[in-house]
């Protein structure tokens, strides 16, 4: 696998809280990126640094060897990255279909004043993609009348509907009811990877990073402490200790 993006000496300060300090990070195309660490590590600020929401204080970040920073997110949304958000970004007022059809409308440029927004074409395509995340019975559904598990469906839905080759995702399951997020998560993977779209994840739920992460980046006071396979990572008794909270004997013993 080749580098898709690669982020390198990142460095971002607020105030005397160090956000990024020294992120070097390649994400290899096709792989599923899983990114773990404390509240207030700076995962979500990678995130934002290379969605042009903010603009790191040094270093560099590249998409397929062009240069990220200073292009707006409308501009990097064009390359070919998308992102989700923890809290889903839905219009509420309007349903599901609808949703869709907005970021297609956007995706072409094709939003115009008291035209019909779902002339057949969208409405078309956004079925098509409602249909591949298994949201098709909730099409006319209002986004406010959502439990946590669809709304966060839509909101992915409503990225991949920009056709992305890359995808970043901000705690996918954040809220989603445990006897709902593993099906949710099987849901956008399956999606993800028969669109061959490149995913890089934050998640605080270690068995869906064991599960379905390729590679896991774990981050600490604006660093990366630790990157390699789930087994490896998860395994390591500094991430057991002040990332998990478990101490090393106390996971042997859970899986012995």
């Amino acid at each position: 696998m080749s580098a898709l993006l690669s982020a390198k000496g990142l460095k971002l300060a607020f105030g005397g809280v160090k956000a990024a300090d020294g992120i070097d990070l390649d994400v290899m195309e096709g792989e599923f990126l899983a990114i773990i660490g404390p509240n207030g590590a700076g995962k979500t600020t990678f995130i934002n640094m290379t969605t042009g929401y903010l603009k790191p204080q040094a270093g560099e970040i590249t998409y397929r060897g062009q240069k990220l920073l200073g292009l707006s997110p409308r501009k990097i949304v064009g390359l070919g990255i998308a992102r989700s958000f923890q809290l889903p970004q839905l219009f509420t007022e309007h349903t599901v279909l609808e949703n869709v059809a907005l970021a297609i409308a956007a995706r072409d440029g094709i939003w115009v004043p008291f035209a019909p927004l779902l002339r057949p074409s969208v409405r078309a395509e956004a079925e098509e993609v409602l249909a591949r995340f298994g949201l098709s019975a909730l099409a006319e559904r209002r986004g406010d009348a959502l439990n946590e598990g669809a709304r966060k469906l839509t909101d992915i839905a409503m990225a991949v509907a920009l056709r992305p080759q890359l995808l970043l995702m901000d705690e996918p399951t954040s809220g989603v009811a445990a006897a709902d997020k593993m099906a949710v998560v099987e849901t956008l993977v399956r999606v993800l990877r028969d669109a061959k779209v490149t995913a890089v994840f934050v998640e605080h739920d270690m068995e869906v990073v064991a599960r379905f992460a390729d590679r896991v980046a774990v981050w600490g006071q604006g660093r990366i402490m630790a990157l390699g396979p789930p087994q490896q990572i998860l395994n390591d008794p500094q991430v057991l200790r002040d990332v998990i909270g478990i101490a090393p004997k106390e996971a042997s013993h859970a899986s012995a």
